[in-house]
């Protein structure tokens, strides 16, 4: 939805003059640059539990941060009012953080190294502040000369809304949900609990900074999912579907509730009889879609350049190497129409865009926000994102996927004689400095002779990152993004999306019996 850059400034109730005002005062105590972050949010949730409303309302977030940065030091402040005095003691709280933080030790040329902290400003408005530092050991990178960025005009819009959340009651999204309930019921008798829960927000946001660049959006998003408890036998399992769209409310459709009932049922007959398999190095097959959460998790990370620029990353100097085969390109995507993980700008302005990360098996680029593009003299990618005006941005993924192959899943699976199949994961846990993984798999299958065999539950897939890419040996042609309600936590939370077309690692260890 296109709106004037006034209705913005009279949402937050400032002026351009004020936005000024505010840089200058930033920018008070020397610092090299500056931005604003104005938010006005409204979020709204309705969950039903087996046919009964438990819970539902609506609630707003509102204010600002101010960022200072000044040498590789950054401070950091916000307030929950734009009320002009209010916000120039965030920007006075912001300067002096970073002036404090980036006073060098005695006799040393770089400042000190320091751990992020958090630490309260004695002034009015619900201020608070972050100091952060790179780690010690790689010198004095050179300070904050972000390259002004071209902002378009009028620039796609990545969020097609037709129906706007705003302006719909609650009540009238309640039949949504029920009729998601009475189709999923009624697929399966053994469903003994249903949870049904839509969640919504819509968010204006204004940001300027010290280079005179104004920008303004308004992001749509929402998520709906379905908990389906089932019973047999004395057993019990469960199963959960989502959606997430950054679009309106047309998306609620019969189709919709048809396709999240019929996945809600799908393979529970296969849970019932899933087994823990016997373990060990082996071939796996990982199912297109949202095996993505692997590529994500125990790659992705570790392509965001904050952990690069601070040498903790497995991939920290490897830029313009050979890191997988050729036949293999990741991508980080800000871009796809409606996904959970599109940005018409990041949260520091910068226009969204497609970084390729990985092409043809070359590491092509990190994923950067305006302070590591700055460190490494690039161009920022569009990934500097944040949870809220409460938070200053940092390096975060948008929609991350690898590219489709030339092969077929089937003959994937056919040149597999003994190993597993897995297509869905969850609990992982990596480490971004040595990159070894471990995942939990919620449902998979053996693989026999080339065919599918008995389902398996209960099992970890261990690995390491880059050794993993180095170990796939073919690519399926059937990429999917996952459409899931999938968040991303790194120190704050922000809305992703993930992919992969079906993937073969030749070995991986799989934790069993």
């Amino acid at each position: 939805m296109t709106r004037l850059k006034s209705t913005f400034l009279d949402i937050f109730r400032v002026s351009e003059e004020a936005l000024r005002r505010l840089i200058s005062e930033a920018l008070s105590r020397g610092g090299d640059f500056a931005d604003l972050y104005f938010e006005n949010t409204t979020y709204g949730n309705l969950t039903l539990r087996d046919s009964v409303v438990a819970s539902g309302g609506s609630h707003i977030d509102f204010g600002a941060g101010i960022r200072t940065v000044k040498g590789e030091k950054t401070g950091y402040a916000y307030s929950e009012s734009t009320a002009l005095p209010e916000l120039i003691n965030a920007a006075r709280a912001a300067a002096a953080i970073a002036d404090a933080a980036s006073s060098p030790a005695a006799g040393k040329g770089c400042p000190p190294p320091e751990k992020s902290r958090r630490i309260s400003i004695p002034v009015s408005g619900h201020i608070a502040g972050t100091a952060s530092s790179p780690a010690a050991g790689k010198g004095c990178p050179p300070p904050e000369k972000s390259r002004r960025v071209s902002i378009p005009a009028a620039g796609p819009n990545h969020y097609p809304e037709l129906q706007v959340w705003r302006s719909v009651p609650e009540i009238e999204l309640l039949p949504f949900l029920e009729k998601l309930e009475t189709k999923a019921r009624s697929k399966d008798p053994r469903i003994v609990k249903v949870l049904a829960t839509l969640s919504w927000q819509v968010s204006d946001i204004m940001m300027f900074n010290s280079f005179g660049e104004l920008t303004f959006d308004t992001r749509p998003l929402f998520s709906v999912s379905l908990t389906a408890v089932f019973s047999q036998g004395g057993k019990t399992e469960n199963k959960s579907v989502s959606r997430s769209w950054r679009s309106g409310v047309e998306r609620l459709t019969g189709e919709l509730a048809e396709t999240i009932a019929t996945e809600v049922v799908a393979g529970i007959d296969e849970r019932f009889a899933a087994r823990r398999p016997k373990g060990g190095k082996m071939p796996v097959v990982m199912g297109a879609g949202a095996s993505g959460i692997l590529l994500h998790e125990a790659m992705g990370h570790a392509f965001e350049a904050d952990f690069n620029r601070k040498g903790q990353s497995v991939f920290t100097g490897k830029t313009g190497l050979q890191v997988c085969p050729s036949n293999i390109s990741i991508i980080d995507d800000g871009t796809i129409e409606a996904d959970r993980g599109a940005v018409n700008f990041d949260d520091e302005g910068v226009p969204g865009q497609k970084t390729w990360m990985v092409r043809e098996g070359i590491l092509t680029s990190y994923l950067h926000d305006r302070i590591s593009a700055a460190h490494f003299g690039v161009a920022p990618t569009g990934n500097g994102r944040r949870e809220s005006f409460r938070y200053a941005p940092i390096p975060r993924m948008r929609s991350t996927y690898m590219e489709a192959g030339k092969d077929s899943p089937e003959d994937i699976i056919a040149s597999v004689k003994k190993g597993i199949y897995v297509d869905e994961f969850s609990n992982g846990q990596v480490k971004i400095g040595e990159g070894d993984f471990t995942f939990f798999v919620k449902s998979g299958f053996l693989i026999e002779n080339g065919r599918l065999g008995a389902p398996v539950k209960d099992i970890n897939i261990i690995g390491n990152g880059p050794q993993a890419l180095a170990d796939i040996v073919a690519v399926g042609n059937d990429l999917i993004i996952d459409p899931g309600a999938w968040m991303c936590g790194k120190e704050q939370n922000v809305p992703v999306s993930c992919g992969i077309p079906t993937v073969l690692v030749k070995s991986l260890t799989v934790g069993g019996v």
